[in-house]
């Protein structure tokens, strides 16, 4: 459906062109004051600026134009030349009709034809999920739904860290501990057990022993180099053993990433470009692009206008390994063949941005990026409230599963307060419990900018009330409450706005589809938390003001409650895009 802003950007348009300027010029956009209107638009200062005319005088003349128009009920010029604009009682209750009736309940068909890849810049093998994970999954998560909900082809890759230092510090561990020693026997080629001789629990436990043994001591140091090397050059022993490292982390980050609801299209990890890599970087070494530098193979990506030298990104070290640059290079070229994509989004750590600008660069020096936009979008550190990085009480990094079961826990204990639940079963509890504990973290991330860091308040961001995801899910309980009181009815949305409250919450209503596009352009979660907020808002001051279930007047009653029903679905589609449930009753 047509946005209102896009509906008065062509009337705008249209004034501007009648004064021989822009059409351009006629873009109308959601107030930053809408105290004053719901609308601006700042064309004539931009047109003052380029044509070197007066902008009020040029406003006034725009304005006298938009006011013969029946869309406009209200264009008024403030300070030099800005225009706010107000749209009649008819246009928005039309627009509600639309809105209603659309299957996509306003959602811009802004990717259509084309495909955008997501990489989550997912856990290492090995390593249980912990906090430091929980903004990439719930980013990641939030922004593949928002491009599914415009109409993209999404593509999301968990992208596993599989194939690095790590699983040759393990393999080194195994062989140390004197374990299955099948696996590192020359002489036997296979094949090998079916069943991992470690369990997710003890690869917790052999990762960091390995890690910091390899910290310590040098020569332990370069034997898990070694095994890096030997595995990734194919040796079948490691491979194997590999393969059952890499199978039982799956098992349990599955079921972590189901805790928080997030699924991916893609499995894959650092390893799944294996065979890509040889014929790369020959290719890379017959075109000139990689050359040798301290027994290393690079790629020179620095350009003359970089106001901080960018080092060489390595493909392979002295010792024959390769890093992760390499594996997200390959990545690119596989991506490329395989989705063709008009966008790949890195939702990784900010921290990391030096590295994926070496791997963009790299890629396009190479062409391998294709007609793909390749974007890093980076973000803030979940913070405690010390204001470093959270972790428990014993200063220890935070497990997922422990982070959950605590937002859980306070969320039974906000039930209790609340009175919500005294006479419902134990399991309807449990599972109302569980939803708010998830929307409790999933809001208060998402509802903070990306880039910035944030504090973790859990007994602040688990109210029902105020700024939380709590308060929204009980905000669509209420309206569930209302319509199931009064049967459920199915009514067309009324065609008359008959007070205030009704017309802010139809400007709201409205402002979906603005929303959701600026929301996808900037990669932004929080504007939609910032939207679902204020329409819970309005919505409460409508439901204060007015008789819904108790009015008398039967059409009055209808209309009312089918504004009721439209703000439900609308509240329900955007808790949706953040991945926040809504229970049926609370």
């Amino acid at each position: 459906m047509i946005s209102l802003t896009a509906t008065l950007t062509r009337l705008v348009g249209d004034a501007f062109a009648a004064e021989g300027l822009a059409r351009e010029l006629g873009l109308v956009q959601i107030s930053d004051r809408p105290d004053l209107a719901p609308f601006q638009c700042n064309g004539a200062l931009v047109a003052g600026k380029v044509a070197k005319i007066n902008p009020r005088a040029l406003a006034e003349k725009i304005a006298a134009r938009l006011s013969a128009d029946p869309t406009v009920s209200k264009v008024e010029i403030a300070g030099p030349g800005f225009l706010n604009l107000d749209v009649a009682d008819e246009i928005l209750a039309r627009g509600l009709g639309d809105l209603a009736r659309d299957a996509r309940l306003g959602a811009p068909d802004t990717g259509a034809g084309k495909t955008v890849v997501i990489d989550f810049g997912g856990p290492n093998v090995a390593k249980p999920m912990h906090v430091g994970h929980l903004r990439s999954s719930i980013i990641g998560d939030c922004l593949q739904r928002l491009y599914r909900a415009n109409g993209w082809t999404v593509v999301s890759d968990v992208h596993l860290g599989d194939w690095g230092l790590q699983m040759g510090q393990m393999i080194s561990e195994v062989e140390l501990e004197g374990r299955a020693p099948i696996y590192f026997d020359p002489n036997i080629a296979g094949p090998y057990p079916d069943e991992a001789p470690v369990t997710m629990e003890e690869l917790e436990m052999l990762y960091p022993r390995a890690s910091a043994a390899c910290k310590a001591d040098p020569a332990r140091l370069e034997a898990a180099r070694r095994a890096t090397a030997d595995l990734q050059a194919g040796r079948t022993g490691y491979r194997a053993l590999w393969r059952h490292f890499v199978k039982v982390s799956e098992e349990g980050l599955s079921r972590e990433f189901a805790s928080l609801g997030v699924t991916f299209d893609l499995w894959k990890g650092e390893s799944s470009v294996d065979a890509l890599i040889p014929p790369m970087i020959e290719d890379l070494k017959a075109r000139g692009l990689a050359r040798e530098s301290e027994g290393a193979l690079v790629v020179e990506v620095a350009r003359e206008d970089d106001k901080k030298p960018l080092p060489p990104l390595i493909l392979v070290k002295s010792e024959g390994g390769v890093l992760y640059g390499t594996t997200d290079l390959a990545t690119i070229v596989e991506r490329v063949r395989a989705q063709n994509p008009a966008l790949i989004l890195y939702v990784v750590d900010h921290r990391q941005h030096g590295h994926f600008e070496q791997v963009f660069r790299a890629a396009q020096l190479a062409g391998f990026a294709g007609q793909a936009e390749l974007e890093h979008v980076g973000y803030g550190t979940m913070n405690g409230p010390d204001g470093r990085p959270f972790k428990t009480r014993a200063g220890g990094v935070m497990k997922l599963h422990d982070l959950i079961a605590m937002a859980t826990a306070e969320a039974e204990k906000r039930l209790v307060e609340q009175g919500i639940g005294a006479d419902y079963s134990v399991a309807e509890r449990t599972e109302i419990a569980r939803k708010v504990g998830i929307a409790t973290i999933k809001f208060a991330d998402l509802s903070h900018q990306r880039t910035t860091d944030y504090i973790f308040d859990l007994e602040r961001f688990s109210t029902f009330e105020g700024k939380t995801g709590p308060y929204l899910q009980y905000a669509a309980v209420r309206i569930q409450s209302i319509l199931r009181k009064a049967g459920n009815p199915v009514h067309g949305i009324n065609t008359i706005l008959h007070s205030s409250e009704e017309r802010a919450l139809a400007l709201q209503l409205l402002a979906l589809t603005d929303v959701l596009a600026v929301a996808e352009d900037k990669r932004a979660p929080h504007m939609l938390c910032d939207y679902a907020f204020e329409l819970a808002q309005r919505f409460n001051r409508f439901y204060t003001a007015h008789h819904i279930l108790s009015e008398s007047d039967e059409g009055l009653k209808a209309a009312r409650l089918s504004l009721c029903g439209l703000v439900l679905a609308v509240l329900t589609k955007v808790l949706d895009l953040l991945g926040i449930e809504v229970p049926a009753r609370m």
